[in-house]
């Protein structure tokens, strides 16, 4: 595998590639990890189809990229997702969008990109004809034990979990199913032994209406935020109304869109999603679990859909919002694309009172080009953290020319 330096030019901000893209449910996109070295390894999609990885020095301030999988399909929903163990020795996911093998390849070095293993394969899937899409890992040091979560082949939210020591992934299970389409699904584990998790009926433009919904897993069961069971994933598949209701898109006539979830200091967990008056009056809300009941707000208006529609044309997915994320180590941190003048802008906002009020601070203005899905690097919780962002021209999640900028940005507390 041949390792390359990457471009370092941009507009207003650097470029942490000119060529790069994400869909915004396969995740952790971006993670830090400070070993001998100090890097943030980030996974990408090119326009090609080509599966990326790449590293940004925190100490010398050097980008570098290898390439895991050429041409693996051209459309952003097959970008890859990432895990780093204790030991360093990263590990990819990746499949094509509805893809018949999950791929992962794992380094064979600490700490070298250039070191990446032979692929393997998950052994096994759901039954149907959807494939693989998706990829979210997360681990618990408390069960030593990793999970993998993705939208299997009866597009449902699927998960297998690959002990540390037997060294085998578990037959699969489906964790949701309901009269939705296809939940779609954003999971935050505490590193320990919980995995929270929120969710949607379906997909908007399928739905006539699409709530938002969280659970968490702990100790084999599925339980409520205040911590009540609702079933031991012996039992699944459970019904999206078995958890709580954060948002309820009957009760407002509306649909949401779930974009992020983390977990704070206290264990408690945050959740940012999109709400649609409209197709043109997209709304960001954030809700927060004060240890008695979800307290929502909505934070501020979005603007409409942001790929460019060619002339003449129906709009396909007019339910992509800029996109916002929140930081796993405070989410009291969001970092939003919203519509300023025409142009979508990345912001960063921060509460001190669990989303009541915010305040401001603009990353990118006065732009030529779209900056949409944000990403901000998981870290342990240093100071400083690397945010990335989709800079260009965009389509459809199949034609899209756009650059991956950078900025290292400083937490509020």
């Amino acid at each position: 595998m041949k390792e390359e330096l990457i471009s370092m030019r941009g507009e207003h901000h650097l470029s942490f590639t000119e060529d790069g893209a994400w869909c915004f449910f396969a995740d952790p996109r971006a993670v830090r990890y400070v070993g001998q070295h100090d890097r943030t390894y980030v996974g990408w999609l090119t326009k090609h189809g080509d599966v990326m990885i790449g590293t940004y020095d925190h100490r010398d301030g050097t980008l570098h990229a290898a390439t895991i999988k050429p041409s693996l399909q051209k459309d952003d929903h097959a970008n890859p997702s990432l895990f780093v163990p204790t030991d360093g020795r990263a590990i990819i996911y990746y499949s094509a969008h509805n893809g018949k093998t999950m791929y992962y390849r794992q380094m064979e070095t600490a700490e070298d990109i250039a070191s990446f293993g032979a692929e393997q394969e998950l052994p096994e899937n759901t039954s149907g004809m959807h494939g693989y899409t998706y990829p979210n890992p997360i681990y618990l040091h408390q069960e030593q034990k990793q999970y993998l979560f993705w939208r299997g082949g009866n597009f449902k939210p699927n998960f297998s979990s690959l002990p540390d020591k037997e060294g085998t992934w578990s037959e699969p299970q489906t964790l949701i199913r309901g009269d939705g389409a296809r939940p779609y699904v954003k999971y935050a584990g505490n590193g320990k032994d919980t995995i929270w998790f929120a969710f949607t009926d379906g997909h908007p433009n399928i739905e006539p209406h699409n709530s938002i919904y969280c659970a968490c897993i702990q100790d084999g069961i599925i339980t409520h935020s205040d911590g009540s069971t609702i079933k031991p994933l012996s039992d699944l598949p459970m019904l999206p109304r078995e958890a709580d209701v954060v948002f309820d898109g009957i009760l407002h006539d509306t649909k949401a869109w779930i974009w992020d979830i983390a977990v704070d200091a206290h264990g408690r967990p945050a959740i940012v999603y999109a709400v649609f008056h409209s197709n043109t009056d997209h709304r960001y809300w954030y809700s927060y679990w004060n240890g008695d009941a979800w307290e929502n707000h909505e934070m501020t208006a979005s603007g409409s859909w942001f790929p460019q529609t060619e002339q003449g044309a129906v709009e396909r997915e007019p339910f992509y919002s800029g996109g916002l994320i929140l930081d796993h180590a405070n989410p009291a941190n969001v970092y939003l694309s919203r519509s300023v003048n025409g142009i979508f802008e990345i912001e960063h906002w921060h509460t001190t009172d669990y989303g009541k009020t915010w305040e401001s601070t603009a990353v990118t203005t006065g732009s030529s080009h779209n900056n949409v899905r944000p990403v901000l690097a998981r870290s342990n919780g240093q100071e400083d953290a690397l945010l990335l962002w989709m800079h260009g021209d965009y389509v459809h999640f199949t034609n899209y020319e756009t650059a991956l900028k950078m900025k290292l940005v400083r937490r509020k507390r």
